[in-house]
């Protein structure tokens, strides 16, 4: 089946009467709960993922609504970092350098209108290099047995050290949290328990959403709350609307953003912090001249459109691998595995309805998004003017009732609140928590195929070096986790030489 004959019948599944206004739906809620400061794209499909098992939805309309939950809160955090310069997301930090600076010149609305067409234009453009890209590389991973497996999980483990805010000690002490709370439990291979300490609540390890909801709801509440918000909605209509001519200005910056967040968006645990800044960086030395900071519209649809180009590229590895790419995907991820689906090369072959249903998805989500918002934006807006004492309260009530409406236990409602204090006291010490979720929903995968490979080589570790492609994905690991320490070597060498001459 090709991709077109693919893509028609995933537009068949996208546009059944349930899947098109759980898409609609998706992407409302999505903004709405993503307007609101400190809720990320993350924390929105974490708080939202129960309503999935509670509706009893199919798979296929569970990942629909979800996936729209994503993009719609991707573009609903744009609301407050644009407004109140409060990025609630580690990719909207770019957004408020010239988002800000906009609305205080009254231009609120103009720098609304050009981040939803500028997602709009990445988001869509990175959906059709989803299309044709996705199924090659599931051909490619189609060949990988478990040694390949196992380089390719130490190579996600090896990218995820970009995320460390330049400090991969801690870094790397985050992924050994993760591994080390996956493996609570019963061991899958001998059936010995691990680190339940006698208690039969930890026997089955620790749930997925209590993990997620426990490090980032709970926890950016705790940080919240230390920093209560300051002012005002800024007003929207005060200033100038949107030019044409600025629109189209902006257009050679959407086109080069979306290449740079696609491509950074498919490494596994680049994400859309690294593809913003990396975009907003090109483009201030592509064409600034003095302008950028201070309210530039170039310098806004730099960051939008490659970070909505970063959101859709992370499903590449998820649905061609099984792999997140971001931690929202890894919730996408978990997600599926709750519904017993392995998201992997086999599954456009295997289950095409869920694979391409969500591509097709994507394209109508974006458009749906971009209809919605464009004349909605003073009302999202609105949801600003909610009260700590209200919104913070709020937001642990919905956390602690989805928590409990997936297991249906007191303990894990405990379990919720000591790993929120953990990652609260984790964020004060600068260790980042994505890099711990997505070594927790890694950790299976690695565990399983490092097993599988032993046990065909009667014990031998030479089976993980057996093949071109598992040396390959070696050398890319160690040269991902050195070559930084190498090129920083060669450049104070470059320098001494410089000041010796």
């Amino acid at each position: 089946m090709d991709s077109f004959s693919s893509l028609l019948l995933g537009f068949q599944v996208a546009f059944s009467p349930l899947n098109l206004g759980l898409g609609f739906a998706g992407v409302a809620l999505g903004t709405a709960v993503g307007a609101l400061p400190g809720i990320g794209p993350i924390n929105a499909v974490a708080l939202l993922l129960p309503l999935c098992f509670a509706l009893q939805l199919p798979p296929e309309s569970a990942l629909i609504l979800l996936a729209g939950i994503y993009y719609g809160s991707g573009y609903g955090g744009r609301i407050s970092s644009i407004l109140l310069n409060i990025p609630g997301d580690p990719g909207l930090v770019m957004t408020t350098i010239d988002g800000y600076p906009l609305a205080k010149a009254g231009r609120g609305a103009a720098a609304l209108a050009i981040s939803g067409i500028g997602s709009f234009v990445g988001g869509t453009l990175a959906v059709v290099l989803l299309t044709f890209l996705a199924v090659p590389l599931a051909r490619v991973a189609v060949s990988f047995g478990p040694s390949e497996y196992v380089a390719l999980m130490v190579l996600a483990f090896a990218l995820l050290t970009t995320m460390g805010s330049g400090n991969a000690a801690k870094t790397w002490a985050a992924i050994a949290l993760g591994l080390l709370l996956a493996m609570i439990g019963i061991d899958g291979g001998s059936g010995v328990e691990r680190f339940t300490f006698g208690s039969l609540e930890l026997l089955g390890g620790i749930d997925f959403t209590a993990l997620t909801i426990g490090l980032f709801a709970v926890a950016e509440v705790l940080i919240l709350v230390e920093r209560p918000l300051v002012g005002a909605v800024s007003r929207l209509g005060s200033g100038p609307g949107l030019r044409i001519k600025e629109v189209a200005a902006c257009l050679p910056t959407m086109l080069r953003s979306t290449g740079v967040g696609f491509v950074l968006g498919v490494l596994p645990g680049a994400g859309a912090s690294i593809s913003s800044a990396v975009a907003y960086t090109l483009e201030k030395r592509l064409v600034d001249r003095g302008t950028f900071g201070k309210g530039d519209m170039r310098g806004l649809s730099a960051p939008e459109t490659a970070d909505n180009a970063a959101q859709t590229g992370s499903m590449v590895p998820m649905l061609a691998l099984g792999i997140p790419g971001s931690g929202t995907t890894a919730v996408l991820l978990g997600a599926l595995l709750m519904y017993s689906i392995t998201p992997g090369p086999l599954l456009f072959t295997q289950r095409p309805e869920i694979a391409w249903g969500l591509i097709a998805s994507m394209y109508i989500g974006n458009v749906m998004l971009l209809v919605l918002n464009l004349p909605l934006v003073g009302l999202f807006a609105r949801l600003l003017l909610v009260p700590a004492w209200i919104l913070y309260p709020g937001i642990l009530a919905l956390s602690f009732a989805g928590v409990y409406a997936v297991s249906n236990s007191h303990f894990e409602l405990l379990v919720t609140t000591v790993i929120g204090v953990g990652a609260y006291l984790l964020r004060k010490a600068n260790v980042p928590l994505i890099p711990l979720m997505l070594a927790f929903v890694l950790s299976r995968l690695l565990e399983d195929n490092f097993r599988r490979a032993l046990s065909l080589s009667d014990g031998n570790p030479v089976i993980l070096f057996n093949s071109v492609t598992s040396v390959l994905l070696w050398v890319l690991a160690v040269a991902s986790i050195l070559g930084p320490h190498v090129l920083a070597v060669l450049r104070k060498r470059r320098v001494a030489a410089t000041l010796d001459g």
